[in-house]
Order: structure tokens, then C-alpha cells, then sequence
């Protein structure tokens, strides 16, 4: 069964499903829809090149916590694969390592989302004694899209060609009676955050996992962040001891060595805390590494007030202290009883930037409230805020302005005649009279 009617059962056990009362794990197969990268590659990395064969990768027996909506699903079964069959199916086993998240595999379609799956050719830094010359490994970088995991899989190929057993075409690699390249997931790598977007002045996790099979041993955690063309290490961490290049960066060791967990924590960030970080997990025998895109943002706060009192009036829309650059001032007006409408012909200031990095800019309306006035809103759109932000003002028609405005004017002028004839009052009023002063 292809994995296209695998996941068309899943998805019609889980809509049939009944609400269960507790849920338990249970083992299936995740069929996954890959690519094989060709030929090419570098050693202890990711093999790389611009030709592309269909694969599809059999996770077995993965652990997946079941409320029911699993029942009936069975496992996969594979087939005799054909001499001008182009497609490669990758049986991996998992038994010698954990797969995080393995639900949100199973049910991404379902759930409407995208798995991206790529298999290269993986090549070691050191080739382990006593390995045969057909033993082969890959890596596997499997991705979900939106709030999915990215995970970053090395499998050693299994089988003995000296057995008499049928090799793959392409691959040289024996194939299982089924016509299946078997595999043992030996090492794995993942994130739960690929894409984060933190507030300036906040702190932010960035999660990195991994698990590996016995007898291996990591020797090494490397955090490194690369933006606008440069990169540096953010923090290294070796047997013993950590070394934190960024202030206030840390990583807890024990955390690391006993539950896998190699998430880096940043506090108080600045826009210099923005980019792309690497986490680089080093074992014995692999390396394997995770990407997480890290987008620092400010929200803008909006303040609007009269720029001109001149008829018509002007206002003002100060948009203030948001990033990043991209922001969008919308303004709107409302007669009293009448629908809200968009206006044109705001003008804008130009951009500023503040020594933290955040930006700021003006927009400048001239406001035209009609006979009986109308609200005017200023609205900002960014990528910070949930929805937009806006802050409005009544402007009075013409002839209410002209009337308060006189009636201001009479008021300071019966001030100032108040305020001259106190002042003349006092000039007028008699002395009281000194008591002359002896010296002894």
C-alpha cells in the first residue's frame, strides 16, 4: 500500500473515532512521501545535489500515543520492487532511539499540514573498525509545516551482500525480500520551535533535543548564529564544562547529559539576538544539526493629537518604538451615524531609528469633519500585533470650532481686564506705615 492510501486510512479512523477515555501509546508504522538526494556530499555532513529521486521512508513500529482513532490501521507491506521501478522504500527501524512529536507525522495530513522529507547519503568522520565496504548510512530531514517539528534522522544501512541477497540498482545496497533498503535510525536531532518570535526585552528557549543509540556517547554542543552575511558561536559546550559567548546565554548540563535536552535559553533580548541559530549535537560517531529562524519584534504604540489648529485642522499619528521596518498606518473616518470609511491623502514623515534599533515614523492628515464633525482613527498594522492598534479623535464641525474659539478668546480677554485692574488696585492702595527702628 502506498503511503497516499495509508494516510487516507488514518484520516478516516481518526474522523470515526470515538471520544476515548484514556489514551495509550501504541506502535505503528509513519509512511513518509521523500526525496534521495544524489550523489555527492561531504564528510560528517549532508550530502547535497541538484538531482532528486522519489523515495519513501517506513518508520517502524514508531510509539504514538492512540485514543482510539487508531484501531483497525494496519501496518505497512511491502512489495516486490520492480527492475524499472524508480522508487526506493527505506525501512527504518526506532527501536534504538526516540522519535519526539511522532503524532504530529502521522496526522499531518489530517491536520491539513506538509511534511517535507529529503534523504542524503551520509558520510562519516571516522569509519568505525570492522565495517564492512557496502555499509552505508544516511540522513534524514523530515519538517512540518507551521508549528511542526523539524527532525534530523542517521540511519546505517542494514543487510550482508555476501549472503546472495539482491542489491538496489542504484544504491548497491541489499534489499530485503520485500525489496526494501533496511535501516537502523541511529542518531536523531530535533526542534519543536523551528521559527520563533519573541518581543524585545523578553527571553526566549530555544528547544534542541536529541537521542541516540547504546554505546554511543555526545561529545559535543555547539549554539552558533548567523545573520546579514556573519556568524559567530553563541555558546559551546564540551565534556565538563560550557563556555557562554553571548551573556546570560545557558545551557544546563545535567539536563543535557540525562533527558537529551540541548535547548539554549537567551535572556533580555536585543535586535543583535536575531537570526538564524544552528544547534550543532556532536556524538562518537555523527553529527547531526537543527536550524531555528529567531525574529525579535517590538510592537509600536500609537498616539494621535492635533498638529494644527487651523481650520481645517491637521492631525498627527506618532507610530513609535516597533519592529521590524515594515509597518502600515491606515486612517478612517466616521460621520455621526454613517459607516466608517477609509481616507487617502495622508502624507507620512520621514522613517527614524532609535539607538536600540527600533523604528519610528509620523502621519499627517488634514481632517475634513463635515457639518455635523466625525471620529478620525489612526490604525497600525505590524507583524507584533495580534490585531491592529488605533487610537481616534473627535473633530468638531467648523462652526462649533469658530464658536469655542471666540468664546475662548472673550474668556482671556475679560481674564487680562480682570488681571490689569488688580494690578492697578494694588498701585493705588496706601502703605502701611514703618515703625522706625533704634539702635542700642
Amino acid at each position: 500500500m502506498g503511503s497516499e492510501g495509508w494516510c487516507l486510512l488514518v484520516c478516516l479512523a481518526l474522523s470515526g473515532a470515538a471520544d476515548a477515555v484514556e489514551r495509550q501509546w501504541r506502535a505503528v508504522d509513519v509512511i513518509l512521501d521523500c526525496f534521495l538526494m544524489g550523489e555527492g556530499g561531504h564528510r560528517g555532513g549532508f550530502a547535497s545535489s541538484e538531482n532528486m529521486v522519489k523515495a519513501l521512508l517506513v518508520l517502524k513500529q514508531v510509539p504514538v500515543l492512540d485514543d482510539g482513532s487508531l484501531e483497525g490501521l494496519t501496518d505497512f507491506q511491502g512489495g516486490t520492487l520492480a527492475e524499472d521501478d524508480p522508487l526506493i522504500t527505506f525501512e527504518a527501524s526506532v527501536n534504538l532511539i526516540q522519535i519526539p512529536q511522532a503524532e504530529a507525522l502521522l496526522h499531518a495530513d489530517c491536520s491539513g499540514k506538509e511534511v517535507t522529507c529529503e534523504i542524503s547519503r551520509y558520510f562519516l568522520q571516522a569509519r568505525p573498525k570492522a565495517t564492512v565496504e557496502t555499509a552505508a548510512w544516511f540522513i534524514t530531514n523530515v519538517r512540518v509545516s507551521g508549528e511542526g517539528p523539524s527532525i534530523s534522522m542517521v540511519m546505517k544501512a542494514l543487510g550482508d551482500a555476501e549472503n546472495g541477497a539482491v542489491l538496489h540498482p542504484m544504491l548497491k545496497l541489499p534489499l530485503s525480500p520485500q525489496g526494501t533498503v533496511r535501516t537502523e535510525v541511529e542518531f536523531q536531532v530535533t526542534t519543536q520551535t523551528p521559527s520563533l518570535n519573541p518581543l524585545l526585552g523578553s527571553s526566549a528557549s530555544l528547544h534542541c533535543g536529541f537521542s541516540m543509540a547504546p554505546g554511543l556517547g555526545i561529545t559535543s554542543v555547539e549554539w552558533r548564529l548567523q545573520h546579514k552575511g556573519s556568524g559567530h558561536l553563541v555558546y559551546r559546550w564540551t565534556t565538563g564544562q560550557g563556555q557562554a559567548k553571548r551573556e546570560g546565554a545557558t545551557l544546563e548540563p545535567q539536563q543535557l547529559l540525562m533527558a537529551g535536552d540541548a535547548s539554549l535559553t537567551l535572556p533580555s533580548l536585543t535586535l543583535k539576538d536575531e537570526g538564524t541559530y544552528i544547534c550543532e549535537i556532536t556524538t562518537s560517531l555523527y553529527r547531526a544539526q537543527q536550524i531555528i529562524q529567531l525574529n525579535v519584534q517590538a510592537a509600536p504604540k500609537v498616539l494621535l493629537s492635533l498638529a494644527s489648529e487651523a481650520l481645517p485642522p491637521t492631525l498627527l499619528c506618532s507610530v513609535t518604538g516597533y519592529y521590524p521596518l515594515d509597518v502600515t498606518v491606515t486612517w478612517i473616518r466616521e460621520e455621526l451615524g454613517g459607516a466608517p470609511a477609509p481616507v487617502s491623502g495622508a502624507s507620512f514623515s520621514s522613517l527614524r531609528q532609535s539607538t536600540a534599533g527600533t523604528y519610528s515614523i509620523s502621519s499627517f492628515l488634514t481632517a475634513e469633519p463635515g457639518s455635523v464633525g466625525a471620529t478620525y482613527t489612526c490604525q497600525v498594522t505590524h507583524v507584533s500585533l495580534e490585531e491592529p492598534l488605533g487610537a481616534n479623535t473627535w473633530v468638531a464641525p467648523p462652526e462649533q470650532r469658530t464658536a469655542f474659539g471666540v468664546l475662548f478668546a472673550s474668556s482671556l480677554f475679560l481674564l487680562a481686564l480682570l488681571f490689569l485692574g488688580l494690578q492697578r488696585r494694588q498701585a493705588t492702595s496706601p502703605r502701611p506705615a514703618r515703625t522706625p527702628r533704634h539702635s542700642g
